[in-house]
């Protein structure tokens, strides 16, 4: 069944019974949220565990199309962390307003139908515990407005105890991440990723932008001359090319990270992505390239400089 805890006095090991729920184990954030009326949306996964160490999985995509993941994981002091999440578990599992074993919320389990959150606007959450001294692991999946980044017990739903999943959400949140996390895709419009690679064809030295048909057949062309042209309703979106020009180490690369309108224009931050300061990565001129697809935003669109440089794990 797992690890025991040592207790206190004559007594002996203590065994699950005597442990809160979750307290050796994880905890598991998982919320979807909905973008530009629903045609894109935001996957951020918290995943905590008891001994400290977190990991946060974000993602966009854009009419079905993924558009960029960025993972990120704790570099706090793993016995700081571990106080933290001691804390948070004594606390949904103790305090009167914030407990998650209250018998007005039901678990998944016991619920007579899934959860489904109406409306373009409602993020759904799902917070999962695992408790490894019992070998069991209880989910609460619920309605709620904002992101991780946002989120409320405002409006939380279909029940009024949902806010209490929200509370136990934002808890998470900010014994973990902190007050002052910010989202890898804050402000951004939701987009979706055509193709990306280490090597276009076309050779583009720098970035550029897509709304007709034509310009965007031509490049095709030369990116790759035996591939059907991607279809793209310029009607109602365009294309976003990501490029750094010519790079001379195999595993270096370009993504988009976020699409930002502000005003009357359109930033683009970009990320590069380069081997890491022990690697000793091939010698491979390329140009490394990532083309997205987005809802027409405004003109015109503006590269942010300079391009954020990420060192990449060897092999990773």
């Amino acid at each position: 069944m797992g690890m025991f805890g040592i207790g206190c006095g004559d007594e002996g090991p203590a065994g699950p019974d005597a442990l809160r729920f979750g307290q050796i184990g994880r905890v598991r954030v998982d919320l979807t949220a909905p973008l530009q009326l629903g045609q894109g949306e935001v996957h951020q996964v918290l995943t905590w565990q008891s001994s400290g160490p977190w990991e946060l999985t974000e993602s966009i995509s854009y009419n079905g199309f993924p558009g960029d993941e960025d993972v990120r994981r704790s570099s706090q002091l793993p016995q700081v962390l571990a106080g933290s999440y001691a804390t948070w578990i004594a606390q949904i599992n103790d305090l009167n307003s914030l407990s998650l074993f209250v018998d007005e919320l039901e678990p998944d389990e016991s619920s007579p139908s899934p959860v489904e959150c109406q409306g373009s606007s409602r993020t759904r959450v799902v917070l999962t515990i695992r408790d490894s001294a019992r070998g069991e692991e209880i989910s609460w999946t619920r309605c709620v407005n904002g992101r991780l980044e946002t989120l409320t017990t405002s409006g939380a739903g279909p029940d009024a105890a949902a806010a209490r999943v929200a509370a136990a959400s934002i808890l998470a949140r900010d014994y973990a991440l902190r007050e002052t996390f910010q989202s890898s895709y804050s402000g951004s419009v939701p987009f979706g990723t055509i193709e990306r690679g280490e090597d276009s064809g076309a050779e583009p030295s720098q970035s550029r932008v897509f709304t007709e048909r034509g310009d965007w057949a031509s490049f095709w062309r030369d990116h790759r001359p035996t591939a059907a042209v991607p279809f793209i309703d310029f009607g109602t979106d365009m294309v976003i090319l990501a490029a750094v020009g010519l790079r001379s180490e195999a595993g270096d690369s370009v993504e988009i990270r976020r699409v930002l309108p502000v005003g009357d224009s359109t930033f683009v931050v970009r990320v590069e992505r380069v081997p890491g300061d022990f690697c000793s990565p091939a010698e491979k001129l390329h140009y490394p390239y990532h083309l997205i697809i987005v809802p027409e935003v405004p003109l015109p669109v503006r590269f942010v400089e300079p391009v954020t440089v990420e060192r990449v794990p060897c092999g990773g």
